[in-house]
């Protein structure tokens, strides 16, 4: 049997991190410098919409949908959960005290402490789901 070489500690850092740093900063030399800790060269960020791999890409991606609704916040329900390489964390985003206009799940690979591979998961029932999917509501 394999053992993950990476700390559990840093999966959950890495969770809590990019969620805040990252999908939640509106500045971007900020956002910039969080995917440049956090993220392997050529991660991969796999949205609804489809893959976008590197730091590059993942920052016009990141910039783009914080410029949707900057008012928002994102936050965890609960705690990042980790397996091996791996870690998982349910998250809401919505107003700052309100109840969450949309929520999701960020599962993410790992790899030399930093993020390999960030898994988005929409919950179906939400609008942003049905935008970032192309759906319209039925």
């Amino acid at each position: 049997m394999i053992q993950s070489s990476e700390s559990a500690e840093r999966i959950r850092e890495l969770l809590d991190r990019n969620l805040q740093e990252v999908f939640g900063e509106g500045d971007d030399a900020r956002r910039r410098a969080a995917i440049a800790e956090l993220w392997a060269a050529d991660g991969t960020l796999y949205v609804p919409p489809g893959a976008i791999i590197g730091h590059d890409a993942i920052n016009k991606f990141a910039g783009d949908l914080r410029a949707t609704h900057p008012h928002y916040v994102y936050t965890p329900h609960g705690k990042p959960q980790v397996l091996h390489n791996a870690g998982r964390l349910t998250w809401g985003s919505g107003p700052l005290g309100e109840a969450p206009e949309y929520t999701g799940w960020d599962v993410i690979t790992v790899r030399d402490g930093k993020i390999m591979a960030l898994y988005v998961f929409l919950d179906e029932t939400s609008e942003e789901f049905r935008r970032a999917s192309g759906k319209t509501a039925s």
